[in-house]
């Protein structure tokens, strides 16, 4: 009987030894699944022990476990990526803002402080036009004589002078503060402040689109025509808008009695190419001209260089309309301020000679 005990406690042992062999082959899973992984068929490496953060139990994770998503305010920057500081505005950059000045080398005809790119391809004689009269005379008494409107008027620029601009900066705003209408105002009031009558519209053109906004301002200054004809000049202020590329905006500037300014720009349009029914946009023309004229004598760089395109802008409406672009969209509000003073100087200084 004893024998008969001690046997069946060696076999015993032997199955438990044998169990204790065969179980040490298997590794359990968090997620309680087994892995196998000293058996010669399954080559991975073993699981490796690590010490989670909420508590002090090992658990074993595969090299092929789930990547777990860190929130953008924890992840660490990789190594190609540029480092920025924390709480700066420019971390939020969507593109950069170069300064840059337009010389009036880039035109392709110049005369006498006249600069234009002519892109109609008329023969434009700048000495011969400078000399034609202007066939109207301007006034200084209570009729209007100028009228100032804007096709685009939500047309907006930066709130301050950076090397950069983010999503906030909105290129387009209803806030007559911050547009065209707040350029127009300026220089109506240096108009006024000049002895000039001047009617100034405040119509957003553009407000619900930019299509069909020209079509809107033309109705406006036709009923603006009607009801004083005693108006000679219509000036359209726009901002322009220049890319280079990849986001990049260029802001022209110059500096005009220590003060930076944007740089402006006439935009002339010709009965050429496709455009017909504007048979005296050479009236236009001429007043543009001696325009550009006053503005390089008065503040040299001021003007870009005049462009002549096959295009109306409404300027067939008139002998006396212009469009004037001050500043880009990377400008700033106050550097376009400052260039409308200084347009209204030499508006003034213009208008006096058409007396």
């Amino acid at each position: 009987m004893e024998n008969f005990k001690n046997c069946v406690r060696l076999i015993i042992s032997m199955l438990l030894s044998i169990l204790s062999v065969f179980l040490c082959g298997f590794i359990y899973m968090n997620d309680g699944s087994v892995q196998v992984w000293n058996n010669e068929p399954f080559k991975e490496s073993p699981p490796v022990a690590s010490l989670t953060p909420s508590s002090s139990e090992f658990v074993f994770q595969s090299e092929e476990s789930e990547k777990v998503d860190i929130p953008l305010s924890q992840e660490a920057p990789s190594a190609s990526e540029e480092s920025v500081t924390v709480g700066s505005d420019s971390e939020m950059a969507i593109g950069k803002i170069t300064e840059q000045f337009i010389s009036t080398n880039s035109a392709n005809l110049s005369h006498n402080n006249v600069h234009i790119k002519n892109s109609t391809g008329l023969n434009i004689d700048i000495n011969s036009e400078l000399s034609q009269p202007i066939k109207f005379k301007v006034q200084k008494n209570s009729e209007p004589q100028v009228l100032i409107v804007h096709t685009h008027a939500t047309e907006s620029y930066m709130k301050e002078d950076r090397d950069y601009y983010t999503a906030a900066d909105a290129t387009r705003t209803t806030d007559n503060a911050a547009n065209m209408i707040n350029i127009g105002n300026i220089i109506a009031e240096r108009l006024k402040v000049g002895g000039f009558s001047v009617l100034h519209d405040t119509t957003q053109h553009d407000k619900d689109s930019y299509s069909g906004s020209y079509d809107k301002a033309e109705k406006t200054i036709t009923e603006y025509l009607n009801k004083y004809p005693s108006i000679k000049i219509v000036i359209d202020v726009h901002r322009d808008s220049i890319s280079l590329g990849e986001n990049n905006k260029s802001k022209p500037t110059v500096e005009i009695d220590g003060r930076k300014a944007a740089q402006v720009m006439l935009c002339m349009g010709s009965q050429s190419g496709a455009v017909t029914g504007f048979p005296n946009w050479k009236e236009n023309f001429r007043l543009a001209a001696r325009f550009q004229q006053t503005m390089e004598v008065m503040y040299s760089g001021l003007a870009r260089p005049m462009l002549l395109m096959s295009k109306k802008y409404n300027e067939h409406l008139t002998t006396g309309s212009m469009l004037l672009e001050v500043g880009t969209d990377a400008n700033s509000i106050s550097e376009a301020a400052y260039s409308a003073e200084l347009v209204g100087n030499c508006l003034i200084n213009l208008l006096n000679t058409l007396g």
